[in-house]
């Protein structure tokens, strides 16, 4: 008798292979058989008609202190992940000295929009060291398995200090930054991050440590990657675009091409795997083939080196309770903010109050430098039983402003006075094309040296939603686009065993006897996203975005059941994962 047992579903293995009718045995944590099973199991689910696949491998989000007090890591747990890699955009909270803490929460609440009251009332702080924070990341079960990675900013601060961590490090300082690394990388660190990024900015505006650092500071961390002989080197950077940034903040007036020179050199020197996050900028319409070109360049030079993608328009929900609005700044509006949110609503419904909102100027701009236009903001509302993330010029702003012969941001103010006051407008920044299609993704998606990534799961929660992406991914690409598409395995295959394999989790990823038994089961034809929802429950009662899901009528981590139709079992089966030079799956630690 097997302890688990999946009937009748139709099995996308995560290899790319075709889907077939097939059980699943599981006895323990792991798979024991994917055919016809004879045996019964003490628990059995019939999935007739039901996509059985892996579960999803989320390697690019922010949950580093949510960890602190959320063992479900929501909304991801919603949406399918059963493993999620944590300490992306080199943020994060260790190394940590206790003098600096405040200074990582700024840096955190600045760049990835988490409430530092949260982060200041959840984190528990009771580490220093990187191997101390996995120490306390260890003791605790989660409801799916979490990886991290040592964060640049959170080591130059340690290093530098505060006053001084945008400065220039000497050989001294470099070498103790390096050493941090394979300390932490040592102890069980899947990699790791950096950003260059000029419109990462910590809570006070001041710039992100390791934003213009020396690429002798990058080589010296490569090296520690080296040494350590796993994991891999992430990069999020202005040079990868072609847009209006701040380039003078980086050294030497790097373009993209030396940026993934340096890279692609490095990888070589020291046996490094480097990935950048890439998304296209408008403007900009040839630059994802150009980099691409120099990524597939520097693969044919024997370097290590992907591009990580996000497969939907990345930007900001705009709504009277988000971060950031355009409304902001006006004195009429200002003279309210501090109201609750019913007592706003009161005072916006009225039309002497939108009137003087609509007629003044903002004295700050909360999207100074992001190149929003009224042509790429959107109504996100579900209208036929979806949410449209690749929107006409039709659908935008501006032409409904031009329809009705009135102001732009008069339509943005009746939009979110939508739904109560809970109106959202979607204000399109990157990763979409100026012909207001995705086609660019489709094909981007084709390419070998692209990875999936990008969800941003846990940040950016008072303006953005995108750890539904797996979600997303999945129902828009594989069954909903009217454009070309892509098929169920080609996406199962980067969500599974892709990304698990890209961090040496070999493990997992696939539906096959010895694999670990992380398995979603879905209903095909009603899987979708909902509209974002603003909740109050993070610590404090700070604020955030989120999206839940319909569709997954099961998702199991290591042989037990943690959600079934969406609604938690209670069961935590995930725990701490540590990287090391050597993983290996069951299946390979019985030959």
């Amino acid at each position: 008798m097997h302890d688990l047992v999946i009937r009748n579903g139709i099995v996308v293995d995560g290899t790319g292979a075709l889907r077939r009718r097939a059980d699943v045995a599981i006895d323990g944590a792991v798979i024991t058989l994917v055919g016809v099973v004879g045996a019964k199991g003490r628990k059995e689910i019939d999935a007739a008609g039901l996509l059985v696949t892996p579960g999803w491998v989320d390697i690019h989000t922010h949950y580093d202190g949510q960890v602190s007090w959320d063992p479900y890591l929501s909304p991801s747990c919603w949406h399918g992940v059963t493993t999620a890699i944590m300490g992306n955009c080199g943020v994060g909270f260790a190394p940590v000295k206790p003098s600096l803490r405040d200074e990582l929460i700024n840096i955190m609440e600045g760049v990835e929009d988490i409430p530092g009251s949260a982060l200041s009332e959840g984190l528990t702080w009771n580490w220093e060291t990187f191997p101390e924070y996995l120490i306390e990341l260890d003791k605790k079960p989660y409801v799916m398995d979490i990886g991290a990675q040592v964060p640049h900013a959170a080591v130059r601060t340690y290093v530098m200090g505060a006053q001084r961590s945008n400065e220039p490090a000497n050989a001294a300082e470099i070498g103790e930054m390096s050493k941090l690394v394979l300390e932490g990388m040592n102890a069980g660190a899947f990699g790791f991050t950096t950003s260059r990024v000029s419109t990462h900015r910590a809570a006070d505006g001041s710039i992100v440590p390791g934003t213009r650092v020396t690429i002798e500071e990058m080589e010296g961390i490569a090296e520690a990657l080296g040494m350590a002989g796993h994991g891999a080197f992430g990069v999020v950077s202005d040079l990868l675009f072609d847009g209006d940034l701040d380039f003078d903040l980086l050294p030497e007036g790097l373009s993209a091409a030396e940026d993934i020179n340096w890279m692609s050199e490095f990888s070589r020197k020291y046996g490094v795997k480097f990935y950048f996050t890439f998304q296209q900028h408008p403007g900009s319409p040839e630059q994802w083939q150009k980099t691409l070109a120099l990524t597939e360049q520097a693969r044919r030079s024997k370097a290590d080196v992907w591009a990580q993608i996000t497969m939907r328009p990345i930007g900001i929900i705009m709504g009277w309770q988000s971060s950031f609005h355009i409304f902001m700044g006006r004195p009429s509006y200002d003279r309210i903010a501090g109201l609750s949110f019913a007592e706003q609503l009161v005072e916006l419904k009225k039309p002497a109050v939108q009137a003087a909102i609509l007629s003044e100027k903002s004295y700050k701009n909360p999207f100074e430098g992001l190149g929003v236009s009224f042509a790429m903001m959107f109504r996100l509302k579900d209208t036929d039983g979806s949410l449209n993330y690749e929107p006409s010029w039709e659908d935008s702003v501006d032409a409904e402003a031009r329809r009705q012969d009135r102001p732009a941001e008069s339509i943005v103010y009746d939009m979110m006075m939508e739904s109560e006051g809970n109106g959202y407008v979607f204000t399109v920044i990157i990763n979409y094309s100026d012909a207001y299609n995705l086609d660019f993704l489709h094909d981007a998606f084709l390419d070998n040296s692209v990875i999936l990534g990008g969800s941003d799961a846990g940040a950016h929660v008072g303006v953005i939603c995108d750890a539904a992406l797996p979600t997303f991914t999945l129902s828009y690409w594989a069954r909903d686009r009217a454009g070309p598409r892509l098929t169920i395995e080609q996406i199962v295959e980067r969500q599974t065993r892709g990304t698990a394999s890209f961090y040496g989790l070999r493990d997992r990823g696939v539906l096959a006897p010895g694999m670990k038994a992380d398995i979603n089961i879905i209903d095909f034809d009603k899987l979708n996203i909902s509209e974002p929802m603003m909740l109050s429950d993070l610590p404090t009662g700070a604020r955030r975005l989120v999206q839940t899901a319909t569709g997954y009528r099961a998702t199991i981590v290591s042989g037990v059941v943690t959600f079934e139709n969406g609604i938690s079992t209670g069961e935590l089966p995930g725990r701490l994962l540590r990287s090391s030079a050597n993983v290996r799956s069951p299946a390979e630690a019985e030959v």
